[in-house]
């Protein structure tokens, strides 16, 4: 029987459980700040990923119009800070 490290373990759990969008969720809420900048960190209420889509809600009608026309920016970014092309889709509320 081989050895696995724990990481690894983990990453395979990970890969094929429920968990697995929300831990992406809470992943990019802590790199929001650093993909996005503190003005847009600031004023983002909510981020949520519902199978391949992620939603970023805010009441800042400014923000909500910058964040429409970024959308492919922010698709690219997170995508590159999980490491896989997860999202497929973003959605402004």
């Amino acid at each position: 029987m081989g050895e696995i490290s724990l990481q690894d373990a983990m990453q395979q759990f990970l890969k094929n459980s429920k968990f697995k969008t929300y831990i992406q969720a809470i992943q990019i809420e802590e790199l929001w700040e650093t993909m996005m900048g503190k003005t847009v960190a600031k004023y983002t209420d909510k981020i949520q990923i519902i199978g391949t889509t992620l939603f970023i809600t805010t009441t800042v009608a400014p923000l909500k119009n910058e964040l429409l026309y970024q959308k492919d920016v922010i698709l690219q970014r997170v995508n590159d800070a999980l490491g896989e092309k997860t999202i497929k889709e973003v959605v402004i509320k």
